[in-house]
């Protein structure tokens, strides 16, 4: 059985991210006219700043470096973050996602936005915003019920600390 070159590539670089505090989230290599891109996606609980990227992203390059992973031709590495519309697809990225709004997919068709309360387990305790002034509903969700999840972006949010005061 032969393994898939992003399956090399995970398998080297994934305890490096990890010694790192990181959780390698994806790798994709693209062809990009006669140059390739080695796009790399890491996260953490608490999130991931710029010097943290670029201290990984250094590791990354000089591992690379020592191997032929990439093989001989040129390369780009670009080391980033999952972004803000983010696809949830592990228990962790619904544990990341807690008190955001969130876009479902559901398995029996159509679609739920809500914002995620609590993750345990088996699924999702669910604020569902109320439409035309009326309240807010709760709603529990099963990973089961879900095809797919992303994360949305919320511009006119107010922060919890604002609606407080």
């Amino acid at each position: 059985m032969s393994t898939t070159q992003s399956e090399r590539l995970r398998a080297l670089l994934e305890p490096l991210v990890s010694s790192q505090g990181l959780d390698l989230e994806e790798i994709e290599v693209d062809s990009v006219g006669r140059k390739r891109v080695l796009r790399v996606v890491v996260d953490s609980d608490t999130g991931v700043d710029l010097d943290r990227i670029a201290d990984v992203s250094r590791a990354l390059s000089a591992t690379l470096d020592e191997t032929d992973a990439m093989g001989e031709g040129e390369y780009t590495l670009e080391v980033g973050t999952p972004g803000a519309e983010r696809l949830l697809k592990e228990h962790r990225h619904y544990v990341r996602a807690v008190d955001r709004l969130v876009k479902f997919e559901l398995a029996e068709g159509g679609e739920l936005v809500a914002r995620i309360l609590e993750v345990d387990d088996d699924g999702l305790d669910l604020e569902v915003p109320g439409v035309k002034g009326r309240k807010a509903t709760s709603r529990r969700l099963a990973f089961r019920e879900i095809e797919k999840a992303r994360v949305q972006v919320e511009f006119n949010r107010k922060d919890k600390k604002e609606e407080e005061a």
